[in-house]
């Protein structure tokens, strides 16, 4: 019920404007979030290859309605990939569709990821579509086999707690792409997503067990032991080496996970989010945190 509550409220315009007004949700925001300027996130990655970690950018932003907006988020993501070069990081780019203008047309969201994923390309680099609501799902893989047509340096992510992704693997796999298994963090119905925490956990072995044998690089995302156990397990019995896949996890979560895994061999990737328009992940981290919430909400009153 909270996790329900917290994604509800995570749409919230209203709410939105009250938490990211307020100071100390600004700091605990840090929490989830690198920063509010790229520089933050350049430093946050930077300290990751430190640590022997690779990392995503994501510049923070959803659902945009116009497409002036649009085009700024296009521009701020092709400063991310000129950064990266400039800095010699160690990491690649993540993006949402929807920033890009999807609400607007597929047409002209395809327009614009067309010109990031040329200077990924151009910079010997790696785009991934992030994965939103079920309402884009179809959506965004058709953006992404169209891209596919065209670039080999992009790919998408598919979230395990929906009935249709194993399928959405298949086809992907069909065409070379690189995926992200995640189990999502979106409030979806029973009619298209599984309903029980276990039946999400079962689905999500089975797609990674689809995903490793495949000769493609993929990354898995998880903060569960249990999967990163069946992981290693399964890579382990099929004689797939560690630097044929690579585990993702979020900034500021399981830092003992993260290092522990470099420490006994594995790839990681750490997801680095900044930006002002970090609300709604930051919502969506509580969700996936309740014991957070409530010292969240006694300090975010307290400061008024």
């Amino acid at each position: 019920m909270m996790r329900a509550l917290l994604i509800y409220l995570s749409q919230s315009k209203t709410l939105a404007k009250l938490v990211t007004s307020n100071p100390i949700s600004r700091r605990m925001s840090r929490r989830f979030v690198a920063g509010e300027k790229l520089d933050e996130a350049v430093a946050a990655a930077r300290a990751s290859n430190q640590a022997s970690m690779s990392a995503s950018l994501d510049h923070l932003g959803e659902n945009v309605s116009t497409e002036d907006e649009a085009r700024r988020a296009r521009d701020a993501y092709l400063e991310n990939f000129d950064r990266i070069a400039t800095e010699k990081l160690d990491a690649n780019v993540s993006l949402k569709l929807t920033q890009l203008g999807l609400d607007l047309g597929d047409d002209f969201c395809f327009s614009l990821l067309e010109s990031v994923v040329e200077r990924a390309a151009g910079n010997g680099n790696f785009l991934r579509i992030d994965m939103e609501g079920s309402p884009y799902t179809a959506r965004t893989i058709a953006i992404v086999k169209r891209a596919r047509a065209k670039y080999d340096r992009i790919g998408t992510v598919i979230q395990s707690y929906l009935y249709r992704s194993e399928q959405d693997i298949k086809d992907l796999l069909a065409i070379g792409c690189r995926i992200r298994l995640c189990k999502g963090a979106y409030r979806e119905p029973a009619s298209i997503a599984f309903p029980r925490k276990e039946d999400v956990d079962k689905n999500y072995v089975r797609l990674m067990q689809l995903l490793l044998p495949s000769g493609i690089y993929h990354g898995i995302a998880t903060h569960d032991p249990r999967m990163i156990d069946a992981t290693t397990d399964f890579a382990a019995k099929q004689g797939i080496g560690k630097e044929q896949f690579e585990f993702q996890m979020l900034y500021g979560i399981r830092t003992d996970l993260q290092q522990q895994l470099v420490r006994d061999g594995y790839r990681m990737r750490v997801y680095i989010p900044y930006g002002t328009e970090w609300f709604p992940y930051f919502m969506r981290r509580l969700a996936e945190r309740p014991a957070n919430v409530f010292f969240f909400v006694r300090n975010l009153f307290r400061a008024r």
